[in-house]
C-alpha cells in the first residue's frame, strides 16, 4: 500500500524529528516552518518544503493529515488562521493533529472550530525528547473519535511505538499531557534540589548521581537532565519556558478540578523564577545552576 502523504507545521526539535521518522519509512513528508535551516536539513532528508501552512495544506491529498507541532495556542492559531494558514487548503475530511501541549479547553475550541468546515481534529500531545521522536519510542497520548483514529493508525503507529489511546473526547489528550507535565517538572526540580545540595555538603555531583540512577531516587527526566547539567552542557534541547508554561497550564487545569495539591504551585513559581533571572533560553537543565546560585530563594 502506497503511504499517504503527511505535512508538518514546525519542525523544531520534536517535529523535526517525527518527520525524519516518517521519511526513514518511505512516507512522503511536506514540511513548513520559519527556520530555514531545518527546512533545508528536512529537504536534505527528503522532504517537501513549502514556505506557508496554507501550501503545505494544500499538497495533501483527501484525507490527508495535517500535524502541528508548535510551542503555544497562540501558535496553533496562527498556523491554522493566521496570514497564510491552513484553513484555506483544509478540505472536509481532512485532519489535524494536535502536538503541543496546550490547555484542554484550547484544544476542545481549536476541534470546534475546524469541525465546522468538515474537518476533524486528533488532540495528540507528545513525551520524550527528539532523540525518542526520531526513533519511533516517545509518547503519544491520543484523543478523538474512534473512525479518525482508525483512518490515520498507521501513521500513529508509524510515528510511536508508544500510543495511548485516551479515549474519544478530545481535550483527554491535553489533560493527559499536563498531568505527565507536572510531574516532569516537580521531578526536574527535585534533581537539581538535590545536586545542588550534593554539591553543598561537597558531594561529587556525577557520583551522587550515578546513586540515584540506581536507588529509589531516580527519574528519567532527572537522569537527562542532570547528567548534561553537571557537564554545563545547558544548549537547548528543551527550553526552560517549555516546562514553566507547562507547570502554569496545569496549576491552571488542577485549579479548573477544584484540586490543590501542595508541589504543583511551587514547581511553577521555581520555573518562573529561573525564567525571570536570565535562563529562559537555555535548556531546562539550568535549573541546578539556578539552584546552586539561589538555593535560598523562597
Amino acid at each position: 500500500m502506497t503511504a499517504s502523504a503527511i505535512a508538518f507545521v514546525g519542525i523544531g526539535n520534536m517535529g523535526f524529528g517525527m518527520a525524519a521518522r516518517l521519511l526513514e519509512q518511505g512516507w512522503p513528508v511536506h514540511v513548513c516552518d520559519l527556520d530555514a535551516q531545518r527546512c533545508t536539513d528536512a529537504a536534505a532528508l527528503g522532504a517537501t518544503v513549502h514556505s506557508t501552512p496554507a501550501q503545505a495544506a494544500e499538497a495533501l491529498g483527501p484525507g490527508g493529515l495535517l500535524v502541528v507541532v508548535v510551542v503555544d495556542a497562540a501558535q496553533c492559531e496562527q498556523v491554522i488562521w493566521g496570514e497564510g494558514g491552513a484553513a484555506s487548503a483544509l478540505r472536509p475530511g481532512y485532519t489535524v493533529m494536535w502536538c503541543p501541549t496546550i490547555a484542554p479547553d484550547t484544544v476542545e475550541g481549536l476541534a470546534a472550530r475546524l469541525a465546522e468546515q468538515g474537518v476533524h481534529s486528533i488532540d495528540s500531545p507528545m513525551s520524550g525528547g527528539p532523540v525518542r521522536a526520531r526513533e519511533g519510542n516517545m509518547s503519544l497520548m491520543v484523543a478523538c473519535p474512534n473512525h479518525v483514529f482508525d483512518a490515520h493508525a498507521r501513521v500513529l503507529a508509524a510515528l510511536s511505538n508508544q500510543v495511548f489511546r485516551l479515549g474519544e473526547r478530545v481535550g483527554d489528550g491535553a489533560r493527559t499531557k499536563l498531568v505527565n507535565n507536572l510531574l516532569a517538572g516537580i521531578n526536574l526540580l527535585g534533581a537539581a534540589e538535590v545536586l545542588a545540595l550534593a554539591q553543598a555538603m561537597g558531594l561529587d555531583q556525577g557520583q551522587t548521581l550515578d546513586v540515584i540512577e540506581h536507588s529509589s531516587g531516580q527519574s528519567w527526566i532527572g537522569s537527562d537532565r542532570m547528567r548534561r547539567a553537571i557537564s554545563g552542557d545547558l544548549a537547548p534541547r528543551a527550553h526552560m519556558t517549555l516546562l514553566t508554561k507547562d507547570t502554569r497550564l496545569a496549576n491552571e487545569a488542577a485549579a479548573a478540578a477544584g484540586f490543590a495539591g501542595p508541589l504543583g504551585e511551587r514547581a511553577a513559581a521555581v520555573f518562573r523564577m529561573a525564567c525571570d533571572h536570565g535562563l529562559a533560553d537555555l535548556d531546562d537543565g539550568a535549573l541546578l545552576a539556578f539552584l546552586q546560585q539561589h538555593g535560598s530563594a523562597r
